[in-house]
């Protein structure tokens, strides 16, 4: 059993290496495509977001409770408020909207 275990730790550490070094060791020269450029550029941004945003509606007791909050953050954004207020914004959305469904 554990041999299977260190059989795995190799395989994901193996992947994991060569994720990162084969970009480094194969792209020598700067990047002209336009395209493969934008791509690579707005990969960490789509990451994040990949990341962030079930766990925003997960993090709720109620999932609407969490929709709700990421509208007023995506709103209060949009509108150029800073991190402090929408995070304080988005708490407090998330607060009224369970409360008001215990209510009900």
């Amino acid at each position: 059993m554990s041999s299977n275990i260190m059989i795995y730790i190799l395989v994901s550490a193996l992947v994991s290496f060569g994720v990162r070094v084969l970009p480094l060791t194969l792209i020598r020269k700067k990047i002209e495509n336009r395209f493969l450029r934008s791509f690579l550029y707005y990969v960490p941004y789509v990451t994040l977001a990949v990341m962030t945003f079930p766990a925003i509606i997960e993090a709720a007791q109620e999932p609407i409770a969490g929709i709700v909050a990421l509208a007023v953050g995506i709103v209060l954004s949009w509108l150029g408020a800073g991190l402090f207020p929408v995070a304080v914004c988005c708490c407090i959305s998330v607060f009224a909207v369970q409360y008001i469904l215990t209510l009900f």
